[in-house]
């Protein structure tokens, strides 16, 4: 009966309530552009929950950023657009937003729904065993120029590369970065606090999210790799990928970026700023 009724009654008072909701928002002008309940995507269903997720990262691209306005932000793995309304207020005067993705459903519809004309998209077709299945095996540099971004973004897609494609791509940050140009990265960071966490995690639904605990328990190598690793539960490593001390010692290193701050999540049984780990990174 509950499917049944999200399925069908939900997304008609979704509707319903977004337009009354949009017609009383004062303060946060771009959360008119939060879609509707079929194309919030991400692991992030909830209309309060995008909008909670939205601020966070607006501040953080505000901390982060050199100047207000007139910026080029790239969002990584962009989906259907949370990053994007994260930017907006960063990019008027000049700036420029560029979204990319391996699920073309997702860019079409970002096609559609951003109508502004500094919001740009791009399909890139490169296989991911969780989300691309049918695409190409072809390990490539994105479609972009060098050093031609102030900011860099990537919500949970460094959660879902293997060891190589992570170091790829982590290269391929600094290469289109501008020299001392950031980047926002969120994953499964298995540090000391994640290994402490495991003392006293139970079969139980956390007091911090609403996924049980010993779900995110990272015991499974991905592919043989000694630092990158999955849960038990994972049809494909890529489903969920951790990585450790060592392994973001090693992303470091082959891209030559610098890591400046970093703030733990709540899936580490604490409370913390956001789910997974936020990471800045500089050029």
């Amino acid at each position: 009966m509950k499917r049944k009724i999200t399925r069908t009654v939900f997304p008609i008072l979704d509707h319903l309530y977004r337009s009354i909701d949009k017609s009383r928002i004062r303060r946060a002008k771009n959360l008119r552009l939060i879609p509707d309940f079929k194309n919030r995507k991400g692991g992030k269903f909830s209309y309060a929950e995008w909008a909670y997720v939205i601020g966070i990262f607006q501040t953080i691209i505000f901390q982060n950023l050199k100047r207000n306005f007139g910026n080029k932000i790239l969002d990584i793995g962009c989906g259907t657009g949370l990053l994007g309304i994260s930017s907006e207020p960063f990019i008027y005067d000049g700036g420029t937003y560029t979204g990319i993705d391996v699920i073309e459903y997702d860019i079409n519809f970002c096609k559609n729904h951003f109508k502004q004309s500094n919001y740009n998209f791009i399909h890139f077709d490169v296989l991911n065993p969780t989300y691309a299945r049918k695409q190409s095996n072809e390990r490539k540099p994105w479609p972009l120029q060098n050093n031609s971004y102030d900011l860099i973004t990537a919500l949970s897609v460094w959660t879902h590369l293997n060891e190589k494609d992570s170091i790829f791509y982590f290269k391929e940050i600094n290469r289109v970065l501008k020299e001392g140009g950031k980047a926002i990265i969120t994953f499964f960071y298995l540090d000391d606090c994640y290994s402490n966490s495991l003392n006293f995690r139970s079969n139980a639904i956390s007091r911090f999210h609403s996924t049980n605990q010993n779900k995110w328990l990272f015991t499974e190598s991905a592919y043989g790799s000694k630092n990158w690793f999955s849960p038990k539960w994972v049809k494909n490593a890529e489903d969920a990928i951790g990585i450790n001390k060592e392994g973001l010692n090693i992303l470091i290193k082959e891209s030559n970026l610098k890591l400046i701050n970093y703030y733990s999540g709540n899936w580490k049984e604490k409370p913390g700023v956001y789910f997974q780990d936020i990471l800045i990174f500089e050029k």
